[in-house]
């Protein structure tokens, strides 16, 4: 099923290519197909208008909802842009937008992203559904917290995920019993939400303020990894900007981005 959302002041490329996600992949004509749960889709831009095609025939309404386009981002950026630094930094890099994805897949992808490069994620990742994923017929879904919760660590080795393994079968144990609750996740204060998460083995104050912020749609957090660090001491050494305290999490994907095409991001 093919759908056209139109939307003004969005990149489908930025957006994908961010690291908020890590089960698609672009062909040489722009085209990203990718996997989101057990659907698969196919997106590609061209000006202000967003083509997906689907593989089932549900309503594809999902999909804005997933790209983020149904939020009003005229009105977020004319508020981080009270900043003149950060007015700057969102002129140029705010067509990206923050993705809703899904919260237990966020929670073991970033959970295998510790210390780890985008190739190599991405390769675990596919590997992963691939094992433990149900065949959906010519792809794998992503496998469901009960799908790994009675694994072993000697039945991950396969995915070559060393120190990870046990962190993953944690992860699955704790949101399979309804210690960790996405739902509830949701409701509480951020600070209370990151303690929640951080009771997983395993999981910091990255790994939980990335699963809030793109798996739980949580605007206010602000994942901090070196990167984001060293482009925070260059562009804000006081600090986030208080006009950002409600986006932040907006305005660190519209920093990085920009830290990183600047050369910002390069070591020393």
């Amino acid at each position: 099923m093919k759908t056209v959302f139109h939307t003004a002041g969005f990149s489908l490329s930025n957006t994908l290519n961010c690291g908020q996600c890590f089960r698609f992949r672009e062909d040489d004509q722009g085209v990203f197909t990718g996997i989101v749960g057990d659907r698969k889709i196919s997106l590609s831009q061209h000006g202000d208008d967003i083509e997906a095609v689907t593989f089932t025939e549900e309503d594809p309404g999902w999909i804005e909802d997933y790209l983020g386009l149904r939020e009003d981002y005229a009105k977020i950026n004319s508020l981080l842009s009270s900043d003149s630094r950060l007015a700057e930094i969102t002129s140029l890099c705010g067509n990206i937008r923050i993705m809703k994805q899904p919260f237990w897949e966020t929670l073991e992808s970033f959970i295998i992203s510790q210390n780890n490069n985008i190739p190599r994620i991405q390769k675990i990742i596919e590997k992963f559904c691939g094992l433990f994923g149900k065949d959906m017929g010519g792809y794998h879904a992503f496998p469901l917290p009960e799908d790994v919760a009675g694994l072993r660590e000697k039945d991950l080795a396969e995915l070559h995920c060393g120190y990870r393994a046990p962190y993953l079968i944690d992860a699955a144990q704790k949101v399979s019993s309804g210690k960790i609750d996405g739902n509830s996740l949701r409701e509480m204060p951020l600070d209370e939400a990151r303690k929640s998460l951080m009771t997983i083995k395993g999981v910091g104050p990255k790994v939980a303020d990335c699963t809030l912020l793109f798996g739980l749609y949580r605007l206010e957090a602000f994942p901090k990894d070196v990167w984001i660090k060293r482009a925070m001491s260059q562009l804000f050494p006081d600090g986030l900007p208080d006009c950002a305290a409600e986006f932040a999490g907006i305005a660190q994907q519209y920093i990085f981005h920009y830290a990183r095409n600047e050369g910002m991001l390069e070591k020393d």
